[in-house]
């Protein structure tokens, strides 16, 4: 489950005709094929590419999809282990790749929204790289969870600023910023980053739209503004980067995050437990 689906349930996607099955993203085994290279029985993910919104998506038992939205991967992981990794590790790690956080690197990455789902893998993910991470919650019970992800300073996020907080881990601020909460925070990472430093925006937790925007007054000289939409690894363009996500994950370098795994029939009582903000990793539904 991903939170754009709650919001389109919400009415906050205004190009979504219902009815709709929802779901931005699935895992499975191919049971009809029109593409011979994709067999009966093959096992693929697929994300994205307007699932769920122009035409049913995830939460169908059976979903009809696009052949070239379908990545076929090799695992040995359970159903619910692979089916948490598509969406959120591959948003994670093109994330990651705008900010330019690579192995080696040894800055300094601040995670806003660090318990969702994806902020988890980003977490997982750069831990495994050796960079100093600092990453919010809003709940002081999460916080143990975000140092079991790799966290080096857990954050508490009370809805203002963060800058008193971060400074007195890095005075000079962090060297990027991975903001999952998007429009209500994102000006205010702008302010936080070093000069030199990048943020980027890849989440919606907040919302869809900064209303009145202004580039030249809000984007502190010398500072980098970037996003990343998980659209630009769907099908063949994500199938390697999953593959090697899953390879990880076997290995034990990273971990699924799950928090919670609903039936399909209790889809109604898994959009409330996301609604109230329970969930600290991913929630995942199987048929």
């Amino acid at each position: 489950m991903n939170r754009s689906e709650l919001r389109t349930r919400q009415g906050h996607s205004p190009n979504v005709r219902f009815p709709r099955v929802l779901g931005i993203e699935c895992a499975g085994t191919v049971a009809a094929s029109t593409d011979p290279t994709l067999p009966e029985g093959t096992t693929v993910a697929a994300v994205m590419g307007e699932m769920g919104r122009e035409f049913d998506g995830g939460y169908a038992e059976y979903a009809l999809l696009p052949n070239s939205l379908l990545m076929p991967v090799t695992t040995t992981l359970p159903w619910d282990g692979l089916a948490a990794l598509p969406e959120t590790y591959l948003t994670a790690q093109g994330s990651l790749d705008a900010l330019e956080v690579a192995p080696g690197n040894k800055g300094r990455l601040l995670i806003r929204g660090g318990t969702s789902s994806v902020g988890m893998a980003a977490a997982s993910i750069a831990s495994g790289y050796g960079i100093e991470i600092a990453a919010t919650t809003r709940r002081p019970g999460k916080i143990d969870a975000l140092t079991a992800a790799g966290v080096d300073h857990p954050l508490l996020d009370t809805g203002e600023s963060l800058t008193a907080r971060v400074h007195a881990v890095w005075p000079e601020g962090p060297d990027y910023v991975l903001d999952l909460i998007g429009t209500s925070t994102a000006l205010d990472s702008l302010r936080l980053v070093r000069r030199g430093g990048t943020v980027c925006v890849s989440g919606s937790l907040s919302g869809w739209l900064i209303r009145d925007f202004e580039p030249i007054a809000m984007i502190p000289s010398g500072v980098k503004l970037t996003a990343f939409h998980s659209d630009n690894f769907k099908g063949s363009a994500g199938t390697s980067v999953l593959q090697r996500v899953i390879d990880q994950v076997e290995a034990g370098v990273y971990r699924p995050n799950i928090d919670r795994v609903f039936s399909l029939d209790n889809i109604v009582a898994a959009h409330r437990y996301m609604e109230n903000n329970q969930a600290s990793g991913k929630v995942v539904v199987v048929p």
